[in-house]
């Protein structure tokens, strides 16, 4: 068996990535980072997926505490859609990670922030690094780790970065997610075609089945 069937067995891996969007402002921004951009920085969750699908590019914007442009994707098991729609949007691109991958991506770190701290990262490295100070460790760690004291743990994002916009075609879009019907059918026609419309993964469905068979207890 090779890894990759091995993956394709576990029920809590998933061979697909996905750049969910955001109402929320960038969280860091400069006169470099594109995310300022009005276009982009005044707009919703649901307008800032169409403009990703019409331009065929996700705009790398800066990343917390590293200050690096990065463009993010969270690997999400079919189990934890919802809760990473709530989380950012119910909006968001899909793509398999050998595509992800092939296009300069890969696995973020989380790193110590104690070890974080005493390494010297070279500047490409440092873009697909995040801190790690979970919650659970003694005080006295938290208090002498990073500024303020703050607590960081990303782990649950499973996170993936590219450390340049990332460009795709419509063939090469696994899923688009969306929250309702509605979406659909009042999307732009020409995004609709080109992708096609038995690749959108409507959330109000996902709930309502949650609903009635309740198996992941989201």
């Amino acid at each position: 068996m090779t890894s990759t069937d091995f993956a394709r067995n576990r029920h809590d891996l998933s061979q697909y990535l996905v750049h969910f969007t955001t109402d929320r402002q960038p969280c860091c921004s400069d006169g470099d980072n594109p995310a300022t951009k009005a276009e982009i920085a005044g707009t919703t969750a649901q307008a800032r997926l169409i403009s990703i699908l019409q331009q065929k590019k996700v705009l790398a914007t800066k990343m917390p505490w590293v200050n690096r442009n990065a463009v993010c994707f969270t690997e999400c098991p079919w189990p934890s859609l919802v809760d990473h729609a709530r989380a950012y949007s119910p909006y968001g691109v899909g793509f398999t990670k050998p595509h992800v991958f092939a296009a300069g991506g890969g696995p973020a770190f989380y790193v110590r922030a104690d070890l974080y701290r005493k390494q010297t990262w070279d500047a490409h490295l440092l873009t697909f690094v995040t801190p790690f100070m979970p919650p659970y460790a003694p005080k006295v760690k938290i208090e002498g780790g990073l500024p303020g004291g703050k607590v960081v743990d990303y782990t649950h994002e499973r996170e993936w970065r590219t450390p340049h916009d990332f460009s795709f075609e419509f063939d090469q879009v696994a899923f688009v997610v969306v929250d309702s019907y509605n979406d659909v059918a009042t999307w732009p026609k020409d995004l609709k075609d080109a992708i096609g419309r038995d690749r959108f993964l409507i959330m109000d469905v996902y709930r309502q089945i949650e609903t009635l068979w309740p198996i992941h207890r989201v």
